[in-house]
């Protein structure tokens, strides 16, 4: 054929021609946070499709190793650049380091970092308050044991640690800070030099703490849930706990405390979890086995109970699901629901942390490693959801984290 009558051959189409509605619908299928960073990389147009509204991306799981893993994948990766290893604690996408001359927080998806105080810069309520006895209560709790307050435990710093650290807005940071067993909220805003406590509130057992609906929930391990009423200081302007309430009765079950004749006992953790408006109250019972004298108590079995908090009724009403369109992923520094119903995914299940205190420890384990595992709410029972992932337990790797990218 001759060149003036070949017919004149169009170049293919640019993948970068896609219409950024249809880039985003594509996008909406994609819940791995993997699968987003590797679309906005093709190129400029398509990276452009992901800093529109999109449903939040699946948690990932952060390793104290520097380690992630983009779930449903089971193959893990590291941020380019940094590690972001040695974290203390997560909040949200927010990871939380703390070092003697103050915390700092680091998003490693924006590498956004906001500044805190020190754990050991506290500012007192009143000012210049000196511990006694008769300040609290004449300074007896039951069977004659003294009540700890934050006047008692301050004077070691070097042992405090962050139990749970929330970003309650741009302007207000709460954490749970304790020695041991107990611990106390403190709160501060970002940047400030140091933060606030009520010096005579006594230290709980708190389980953990939740921003819901512009309030500050706390529950012990008795099951009472606490509101903690927020001020600011007329001196400084910075935000204080002004007042700490109970709103909900817990019913405190004696079995906790009890052994039984298989020669099993009881332990609990309590999660507090936004879910579609409502809080809940995750109850985790962990069986352990209990051994001849100068063995280890050893976990055995996980059973979950849900719980709706009834405000009206001060009181938590059980559930039996939390729909079909929500997985709850629970750990003991952040925890949250997510919604699946735009995925191909089942809900109704809970994903599940063995991320143990590091003050309290009341159990071992028989299996050296420890993963990811999932528990049914509609048929009570407990599987490896991600059996290829996997970490060696320890001090160095007990605080496994999930972190929530935004988008």
């Amino acid at each position: 054929m001759a060149p003036e009558t070949q017919p004149h051959l169009q170049p293919p189409p640019s993948w970068s021609a896609i219409p950024l509605d249809l880039a985003v619908l594509v996008l909406r299928l994609l819940p791995a946070y993997a699968d987003r960073a590797r679309f906005a990389a093709v190129c400029p147009q398509w990276r452009a499709a992901t800093r529109l509204p999109l449903p939040p991306p699946h948690p990932l799981l952060a390793l104290p190793n520097g380690t992630f893993y983009s779930l449903p994948y089971t193959k893990p990766f590291r941020f380019p650049g940094c590690g972001f290893a040695g974290y203390d604690s997560a909040c949200g996408s927010w990871l939380v380091f703390s070092r003697d001359d103050g915390c700092f927080l680091v998003d490693p998806f924006s590498r956004a970092t906001v500044t805190l105080p020190a754990l050991s810069r506290v500012r007192l309520r009143p000012p210049n308050a000196v511990a006694k006895w008769s300040d609290v209560d004449d300074g007896r709790a039951k069977f004659g044991k003294p009540y700890t307050t934050w006047m008692h435990i301050s004077g070691e710093p070097h042992k405090l640690h962050i139990s749970k650290l929330i970003m309650c807005s741009q302007n207000l940071v709460a954490v749970l800070v304790g020695i041991g067993h107990t611990s106390q909220i403190l709160m501060c805003q970002p940047g400030a030099l140091s933060w606030s406590v009520r010096a005579y509130d006594r230290c709980k057992r708190f389980e953990d703490m939740a921003f819901y609906q512009g309030k500050l929930y706390a529950i012990a391990t008795d099951e009472n849930l606490l509101v903690a009423n927020i001020s600011e200081d007329h001196n400084t302007g910075n935000p204080q706990v002004s007042k700490i309430g109970k709103v909900i009765q817990g019913d405190p079950n004696p079995m906790y405390s009890a052994v039984f004749d298989d020669n099993t006992m009881p332990c609990k953790k309590i999660y507090l979890v936004e879910s579609r408006g409502t809080l809940l109250m995750v109850r985790r019972t962990i069986w352990c086995q209990v051994p001849q004298p100068g063995g280890d108590i050893m976990a055995i079995q996980n059973e979950f109970e849900v719980f709706r908090a009834d405000f009206e009724h001060s009181r938590w009403d059980e559930v039996t699901t939390v729909g079909d369109d929500q997985l709850l992923f629970l750990g003991r520094r952040c925890s949250r629901a997510v919604s699946v119903s735009q995925y191909d995914i089942p809900g109704d299940n809970i994903l599940f942390l063995d991320d143990d205190e590091e003050n309290h420890v009341q159990y071992a384990y028989e299996d050296e490693n420890t993963s990811v595992s999932e528990y049914n709410l509609r048929f009570r029972f407990i599987s490896s959801a991600l059996s290829r992932i996997s970490w060696k337990r320890g001090d160095e790797m007990r605080l496994a984290v999930w972190l929530f990218p935004q988008n």
